[in-house]
């Protein structure tokens, strides 16, 4: 009886004898596992992308926009009508028990001066409550006070895309930027956050008060009004409950009737997450089984090349049953032939995968997220291919009569 050591040194030995077909054999697999690693460690690293731009925004967030109101027969779009003023954000953030923090927002994009240099970005005019929500800390400098947000203050935090654009290598507290040709004092410099989901540079902003935007900067054509409030539930699982307790303050301070539809959308950003979450996932599943057809093609590749070897060296089989070989012998040599086609191949679509990945990462400027997970178990079933796709060829050649081998020609 042939050991396990031995039978995989004679299985080397074999492959070695046609050294370019066994590698153009093992081609499908090392296709297929290389493709698995690429779209399970890529897939990996979007979610992960996904996650740290929806947690830049902050956590546990709700959103309220005006608008989905019903305007001589005709629906509105969120945002095209004018209902949210910044005392519904004032009575959110006192009535409500699952709220932490409701920050109202007023803003538009306009363009920016320092000395000779110009920048046209986006200015928001909020509340001191904004930054807890966004869970946004400065940089350097400080945040708004009470009583600056009461006396519509010409005073203006920035983000790190201000500073480098508008102000180079300038140290920025104390320094003055017309807004509007309006003078505001910059007092703080916001820590980095990067894109946003949408693909924004959330850095490229400069905040002000918000009576200091709606009075000073922009005006409003309806008195204390706000283009969205934000909020922020006490905990995650309080989101459901801020959700409707919010649908319930605001029908109420807007009149809206039983039969009436609300004035004012309301929007989970956790649902957001989860549903990108599930459409990334949706996706490195179909790619996921287009990488597996690779494996089936490669298992297919392996029998259609096993069968091949068994029919050339059928006499080699005669001589070896003839000589005390027994049928489970033949069997497991040719199984471990075409194991060892699999797992060579496994290893090989390994390392061509985690390369892949990287080189896709750097390129893409995706992370890419190697899970040794992932490579274990398409090194398994890599070799499950093997034995499923050897395992015909194998127990043909073991069930061949040494004497009809011996007559082979």
């Amino acid at each position: 009886m042939i050991g396990p050591l031995d039978g995989l040194q004679i299985a080397v030995g074999a492959l070695r004898v046609n050294i370019m077909r066994s590698l153009l054999t093992m081609l499908g697999i090392v296709i297929g596992v290389g493709a698995v690693i690429v779209m399970v460690a890529v897939g990996a690293g979007a979610r992960e992308m996904i996650g740290q731009q929806i947690r830049s925004i902050g956590s546990n967030l709700i959103l309220v926009v005006p608008g989905a109101s019903m305007t001589g027969g005709a629906r509105m779009g969120s945002g095209s009508v004018h209902t949210l003023k910044s005392s519904d954000a004032e009575a959110i953030a006192k009535e409500l028990p699952a709220v932490r923090y409701a920050a109202p927002v007023w803003g538009e994009v306009t363009q920016v001066v320092y000395g000779n240099r110009n920048w046209r970005t986006r200015v928001t005019g909020t509340t001191k409550d904004y930054f807890p929500v966004r869970e946004w800390k400065t940089w350097y400098g400080r945040m708004f006070t009470a009583e600056e947000e009461a006396t519509a203050a010409k005073v203006a935090i920035v983000g790190t895309s201000v500073v480098d654009n508008l102000m180079g290598e300038t140290y920025p507290l104390g320094k003055v930027v017309r807004i509007k040709n309006v003078p505001f004092t910059v007092i703080g410099v916001l820590e980095k956050k990067g894109q946003s989901p949408r693909g924004d540079d959330q850095d490229d902003v400069i905040f002000v008060p918000l009576k200091t935007a709606q009075y000073r900067l922009f005006g409003t054509p309806f008195p204390d009004e706000v283009n969205a409030v934000l909020i922020q539930s006490k905990e995650i699982d309080l989101i459901p409950d801020a959700e409707r307790q919010v649908n319930e303050l605001l029908g109420r301070r807007h009149k809206i009737g039983r039969n009436q539809e609300n004035d004012f959308t309301v929007r989970n950003l956790t649902e957001i997450l989860d549903t990108a979450k599930k459409s990334l996932n949706v996706m490195t599943t179909l790619l996921g089984a287009i990488a597996a057809i690779s494996l089936l093609v490669g298992g297919i590749g392996i029998m259609n090349i096993m069968l091949v070897s068994v029919t050339e060296r059928t006499k080699e089989i005669g001589i070896r049953m003839s000589v005390g070989a027994r049928s489970s012998d033949i069997l497991s040599q040719f199984l471990i032939e075409a194991v060892v086609l699999s797992m060579v191949g496994g290893l090989t679509g390994i390392i061509l995968g985690i390369g892949g990945a990287f080189l896709f990462a750097k390129t893409s400027g995706w992370p890419a997220l190697v899970n040794p997970a992932a490579m274990l178990i398409a090194l398994v079933f890599s070799a499950a291919v093997g034995v499923f796709f050897g395992f015909y060829p194998a127990y043909k050649a073991s069930k061949l009569h040494p004497i009809d081998a011996l007559r082979y020609e």
